[in-house]
């Protein structure tokens, strides 16, 4: 009994040992379980031989398996001829301990916790003589402890086990506040220590008498550590109490967080994975993915352990291990790829020498039913099958799997499902960049951040306001507006006018979906050649100018789309044409429009050739005929500067400076009292093109010039096959742009033709479009009755630039004007064939009463700069077979 007794002396003074003691009433004989735990974790540098629990209040238990006895120092293990060793057993590890007793009053207390004997789940008897009247009294008390025995209960917390502690105790035992914060229906309130210098902790009872086993005082010594209370927040939740929305772009991982993917598809027997991660702790769960939530059957695992990257898999016949040869490298940046096929695969840690190794058994395939955890094991459960069951503590900023680049946001805005206990990876590298005015810090791929600034300020800390007159972006800016819905479906005219500084970046953005499928436009540059990519929901088509653009010169970029057509002209260089693939000719762009870049580069298709932000000024943008106030209708933006220009001295006054390219104008306000400037105080436009006309009947070709007509005697004309057979149809689409000073005129007829001596038949076929006091009318005849149809919502006389567009299907007609609501009408009797052999007149037509049977009497009076059929058909304006007294239209 005396041996007992000193064994037990020895469990109190460990300063890493964790000891319950509950002193009964009565003098009977109790049962003592006991375990030893060491302050820390498990993992890289824990001392365990074979087995390793951790415990709730950052200790941890080392322990054996079965046919082996934990050693008396508390981690190393001896092998034993049975798993339960006898009393005799026990009383030789005992006088083993007892031997050592000489020693212990020179040794200190580190030294102490190597003289434990420590057998998980023994139990034996202790008796305790009643404490001295006398002794020492000290600071830490324990309830009622006035008993001549102590029992000690403890059992390992390990995997489902339950720890009994007395309840009189747990002022010792537990020294953790309850959590008490509120994290919203799906937080968890956590409660983490950390770690702090050793302290004394003396235990006294009430009578003011020493309690310990051989009547002296008892000194322990423990780590001295801060409780500190957070909340685990599910993902797409953030703030203290998880009352915020937020966004996670490159998440940093807790160790108890992890993402959630759908299951891998086509992967069972070919996976490629990329990662980049920056690990912050030697051990965790990089990735998991399985056929079964309990980890039985087939599965795939990446983990750190002890440092190494460990690749196990396993395809249903025996678990196979990659091992790196090289640590990672802790708190930097690692990247990381795996590749398998079948039962072979390998590793490349930070692009050293690759590792290979392959799967046992027969079997080659990996059926993947269970979502793929990333940073964690998320609720996946024999994790005995791991060397690691604790997640990843650390950041992940790049994952790919079969050439697929997860996002890491909640779906639909990225690929996650599901997510606990993440953050945004700063790597401390926003806490040294203070942004002001409420900017925001991002963080770069690189170890350095930036500050996002608002509209008028800008600066490394959005330090400086300024009054912006030219927008400037530098790669990190963007500038968002109203989408335009579907103020575009058949057609869409952009112009921009822009100065680049490198040769690569988006220029305008906007699309229909916010994870990036679906309708979209993108004009970027590419290498410095300008390009434009389109999608009307059944495949890209990408336009690209023949010759790169000059950096640091002001250039103007047009873009003209109808239906699955679309042109794109860069300054002097030929216009590029591509049709749509598909069937599809509508477009549809509810989401905001962005220039200069967006926030974020997921927001981008897939399709497009880049992603980067553009670097340089944009001066104007003119959508749909009107010009975007560059700045006045943004409704957010960052990161945005002035562009040195003129403008920004503000040399018109109270006048509006209005750019162009590296000269000016100055308008006045309406109602703004003081006085424009003069004409000789601002810098004159640049001249335009001159004019050229041909009064002769000739064929002319022209460069980019668009056609002007004069009312009389003015036309193209077209008979070629492709023009017409889209015009002799039971169905014509026409789309036209053009702009009118003329208040009647003819735009556009085919009809029969006839001697000039003989009456035309009233039931000739024909098509007529032109205006009529100011309103555009279509007339038509398929040969048994006119139908006529005007549209009176909007004049078009007024001298700007107008899209209207003319459908008939067989009998029935409908007309729409600048997107705005559609008219319609039919034409009588029983026939639907439109029949006409005169060819298509374009502007005008030669002797307009009599061709057109007196509906008109001269051609408009304007400029038309685009016209297309069928809304794939473009009709050459520059190469008719025969132009009539055309000239140039004047911008």
């Amino acid at each position: 009994m005396a041996g007992l007794r000193y064994v037990c002396w020895l469990f109190v003074i460990l300063g890493y040992l964790s000891v319950v003691l509950v002193l009964a009433q009565n003098p009977v004989e109790e049962k003592t379980t006991f375990e030893a735990a060491f302050q820390g974790r498990c993992g890289h540098g824990s001392p365990c031989e074979q087995l390793c629990y951790e415990l709730h209040d950052g200790m941890y238990e080392c322990d054996c398996r079965d046919g082996y006895i934990l050693h008396k120092n508390g981690y190393s293990c001896a092998e034993l001829n049975s798993t339960s060793p006898s009393m005799s057993e026990l009383g030789d590890l005992v006088d083993e301990a007892e031997s050592d007793e000489a020693n212990a009053d020179n040794a200190d207390d580190e030294d102490a916790v190597e003289d434990i004997l420590y057998i998980r789940g023994a139990t034996f008897t202790i008796h305790l003589d009643a404490p001295a009247e006398n002794s020492t009294v000290n600071t830490t008390k324990i309830n009622e402890v006035n008993a001549d025995r102590i029992e000690l209960h403890a059992t390992s917390q390990g995997p489902n086990l339950e720890q009994k502690l007395p309840s009189t105790m747990e002022s010792i035992v537990s020294t953790e506040p309850a959590c008490s914060l509120d994290c919203g229906p799906a937080g968890n309130c956590y409660i983490e220590q950390s770690r702090g210098d050793e302290v004394d902790v003396v235990i006294e009872d009430d009578d003011d008498g020493a309690m310990d086993l051989e009547g002296n005082t008892v000194n322990l010594r423990r780590k001295q550590g801060t409780f500190r209370q957070r909340c685990q927040c599910p993902l797409g939740r953030g703030g203290d109490r998880c009352q915020l929305e937020a966004e996670v772009r490159s998440p940093r991982f807790t160790g108890s967080g992890w993402l959630a993917f759908p299951a891998l598809r086509a992967a069972y027997k070919h996976v490629q994975l990329e990662l980049e991660f920056r690990p912050e702790a030697w051990d965790g769960v990089l990735l998991l993915a399985g056929e079964r939530d309990d980890l039985q059957g087939d599965f795939m695992a990446l983990i750190l352990h002890h440092g190494f990257i460990e690749f196990r898999f396993d395809c249903g016949s025996g678990v196979g291990t990659v091992r790196s040869t090289e640590t990672v490298k802790l708190n930097e940046w690692n990247t990381l790829s795996v590749y398998r096929h079948r039962w072979d695969a390998w590793i490349q840690l930070n692009q050293e020498k690759r590792v290979e190794g392959r799967s046992k058994g027969l079997f080659s395939r990996i059926t993947f039913r269970e979502p793929l955890f990333v940073g964690g094991p998320g609720n996946t459960t024999g994790l005995e099958r791991l060397p690691v069951r604790t997640g990843f503590k650390g950041c992940i900023r790049h994952l790919e799997a079969n050439e697929h680049h997860y996002r890491f946001p909640l779906a639909p805005q990225g690929d996650a499902a599901n997510g606990f206990d993440i953050e945004e990876c700063t790597a401390d590298r926003c806490s040294k960049v203070p942004c002001s005015h409420g900017g925001k810090c991002l963080t770069t791929g690189g170890d350095t951040a930036v500050c996002l600034c608002p509209l008028g300020y800008t600066g490394d800390l959005c330090e400086t306001r300024v009054d912006l007159q030219v927008p400037s972006f530098n790669g990190s800016s963007y500038l968002r507006y109203p989408g335009l819905a579907d103020t575009s479906l058949s057609w869409l005219e952009l112009s921009v006018t822009l100065k680049p500084t490198a040769p690569d970046g988006v220029i305008l953005y906007n699309g229909h979906h916010s994870d990036a499928t679906g309708d979209f436009i993108a004009l970027y540059l590419s290498s410095g050649h300008v390009q434009f990519t389109f999608d009307l929901g059944t495949g890209p088509a990408t336009l690209r100018s023949e010759n790169p653009i000059r950096l640091g010169e002001w250039v103007e970029v047009r873009v003209s789309r109808t239906g699955r057509l679309a042109s794109l002209e860069v300054e002097d260089d030929p216009a590029q044409e591509i049709l749509a693939p598909g069937a599809f000719t509508q477009l549809s762009l509810p989401l905001n429009l962005y220039l200069g870049g967006a926030p974020s580069y997921d927001m981008y298709s897939p399709k497009m050739k880049t992603t980067a932000s553009f670097v340089g000024c944009i001066q104007t943008i003119v959508l749909n005929n009107r010009e975007v106030g560059i700045l006045a209708e943004a409704l957010g933006g960052v990161n945005v500067g002035n562009c040195g220009h003129a403008c920004e001295a503000r040399p018109c006054g109270d006048a509006e400076c209005r750019p162009l390219r590296e000269r000016f104008t100055c308008r006045c306000r309406p109602g703004v009292p003081h006085p424009c400037p003069a004409p000789d105080d601002y810098t004159p436009l640049v001249p335009p093109p001159a004019r050229t006309s041909s009064n002769a009947v000739t064929s002319v070709r022209y460069e980019r010039a668009v056609p002007s007509f004069t009312g009389s005697e003015s036309y193209l004309h077209y008979n070629d096959a492709d023009t017409m057979k889209r015009i002799i149809s039971y169905r014509v689409d026409i789309n036209m742009r053009f702009r009118a000073s003329s208040s009647s005129g003819l735009l556009l007829w085919s009809g029969r033709q006839s001697d000039p001596q003989e009456q035309r038949d009233e039931n000739d076929d024909f098509l007529a479009l032109g205006l009529d006091h100011g309103y555009l009318t279509l007339a038509y005849n398929l040969g048994s009755g006119e139908a006529v149809l005007r549209y009176n919502l909007t004049r078009l006389d007024d001298d700007l630039w107008h899209r209207i567009r003319a459908v008939r299907n067989e009998q029935w007609a409908s007309l729409v004007v600048d997107s705005g609501t559609g008219v319609s009408a039919s034409s009588p009797g029983q026939l639907r064939q439109l029949n006409t052999d005169t060819g298509l007149y374009v502007g005008g037509a030669p002797d307009v009463v009599r061709t057109t049977g007196g509906r008109y009497t001269k051609g408009i009076v304007g400029c038309i700069s685009d016209l297309v059929l069928d809304s794939d058909f473009s009709v050459a304006l520059s190469s008719p077979a025969q132009a009539t007294n055309t000239h140039s239209c004047i911008p």
